[in-house]
């Protein structure tokens, strides 16, 4: 974080000092919720939580160097009190972006947000110095932490925001005023919370609205609804997609032999080719959204396509492969899930298992529950159980209780007989099936929604059979 004082800080946010012999001295280190991560320096944030309260660390975060506690009570030791730490937090990230001087890039969308956030990261990094959300930290907690990390010398500031209502959005573009926001997709993650898509498009709508007349908005040309949310916003708007009027564009979009997205970009600076790390044609709508944003923050096409082909994962269990020494591939892409991320990681799977059944090998799909799907559940989990024999692979591994027998469901009606599927009870009948059955040549794709668990069965199937060190690829 940029140098403030304790007596700066407390003016921000509102509160009183307590114990603090010199209100002069900075804050010059991190700012940190997790004791664990305090350095010489940091101010540490004091959050009360059901199982663990931030307060009991007051004393332990201190003699580490922590200069000062941000909490709600007093705690014996350096501390700044304020009513409510979590108004705090978003108070001192608005008064320090405020005195950045950097450029604010926000992103949201119903899928891709984090990869998307990573790639405009290594894009922008390329620029000049860029600081982004670590993860998925994109809420009213997350998203503070991430804006207060960015130091004077910041640049870019990218912050990927998320929501689970109307208004949740508004409040984050508030803390964090974006002169360029991006939006990627309405689908239906969170569909039983929001009611409907209509309902999502009008909250993931409230980013383009915070936008200044001098900001920019990305809108995505293949979807509907987001291409509509420019008549809700003041700033410029540039089309990304497929589309033929999009701004930005691929052309001659394709799959290596390995499943890994090549195309031929175009901006209207120029045009580039693209080969991508990644694997999925999916992310072929996440590069364009960065190359969006790079193209209006004033990088050539030429540039754009070059970072855009070296850029890697930089967060962990999306689409993480890693090929065994005895030659299965495992794709870890297990933090989450929702309708529109699972068929693309369906699509990803039959891509990559193209090359291998031509050897023999085999595709799997390990999947497990969607989450947060309302009304919608059984029809999407249905859904998903098709698609998979649709894409032809080898077979269907569904994982849990109900959902999981919604997925073998769909895969059976469809045409899937014998065992071309099965429904296994939790992750470690899944790992014991596999460890007994996987071969040489076989690509296994792990997914489902975070709260099943299922980077367990990926991490185990990585560490199986191994002869020497892995190679991740």
């Amino acid at each position: 974080m940029i140098a403030l004082s304790l007596a700066e800080i407390a003016a921000v946010v509102g509160g009183q000092t307590h114990d603090i012999p010199d209100p002069s001295v900075e804050v010059t280190g991190a700012v940190v919720r997790d004791s664990r991560e305090v350095e010489p320096g940091s101010l540490f944030v004091a959050f009360a939580g059901e199982r663990v309260d931030g307060h009991d660390f007051a004393h332990a975060v201190v003699e580490a160097g922590a200069v000062a506690v941000l909490a709600s009570r007093p705690v014996g030791v350096p501390a700044i009190v304020v009513d409510d730490v979590q108004t705090a937090l978003g108070a001192l990230a608005r008064h320090v972006v405020r005195r950045l001087g950097a450029t604010l890039v926000a992103l949201t969308g119903s899928a891709g947000k984090t990869s998307t956030k990573d790639l405009i990261a290594q894009v922008l990094q390329r620029e000049a110095p860029t600081v982004w959300t670590p993860g998925s930290l994109n809420n009213e907690i997350g998203l503070p932490l991430t804006a207060l990390s960015a130091t004077a010398d910041t640049r870019f500031l990218v912050l990927e925001m998320g929501a689970r209502g109307i208004g949740h959005i508004r409040y984050l573009a508030d803390l964090t005023p974006p002169k360029v926001g991006l939006v990627l997709n309405v689908g239906s993650a969170h569909i039983g919370e929001f009611g409907g898509r209509e309902q999502i498009a009008q909250a993931k709508g409230e980013l383009v609205e915070s936008l200044p007349e001098d900001g920019t908005a990305v809108l995505n040309a293949d979807d509907p609804l987001v291409r509509a949310m420019a008549s809700r916003t003041k700033a410029k708007v540039i089309l990304f997609g497929e589309s033929g009027e999009a701004d930005v564009r691929a052309e001659n979009v394709r799959l290596t032999d390995n499943g890994q997205p090549a195309f031929r970009l175009h901006t209207p600076s120029g045009a580039s080719d693209v080969t991508m790390r990644l694997y999925g044609e999916h992310h072929v709508s996440n590069a364009l959204a960065a190359a969006a944003v790079a193209h209006v923050l004033g990088m050539s096409a030429a540039e754009i396509a070059t970072a855009l082909s070296e850029a890697g994962s930089l967060s962990r269990w999306r689409m993480e492969v890693t090929e065994r020494p005895d030659g299965v591939t495992i794709v870890n892409d297990a933090y989450n899930a929702n309708p529109e991320s699972m068929r693309a990681a369906l699509r990803a799977l039959a891509a990559m298992g193209k090359a291998s059944q031509a050897k023999g090998g085999r595709t799997w799909a390990v999947l497990g529950k969607m989450a947060e799907l309302g009304d919608e559940a059984l029809a999407e989990h249905d859904a998903v159980g098709r698609l998979a024999v649709r894409l032809n692979v080898g077979k269907l591994v569904a994982v849990g209780g109900r959902e999981a027998s919604w997925l073998q469901l769909g895969a059976y009606n469809e045409g899937s007989w014998g065992e071309e599927s099965v429904h296994v009870s939790d992750a470690q009948a899944a790992i014991d099936l596999l460890r007994s059955e996987l071969r040489p040549g076989d690509v296994v794709l792990v997914k489902a929604s975070r709260s099943v668990g299922l980077e367990s069965v990926a991490q185990a199937l990585v560490e199986t059979g191994a002869e020497g060190e892995v190679s991740a690829r």
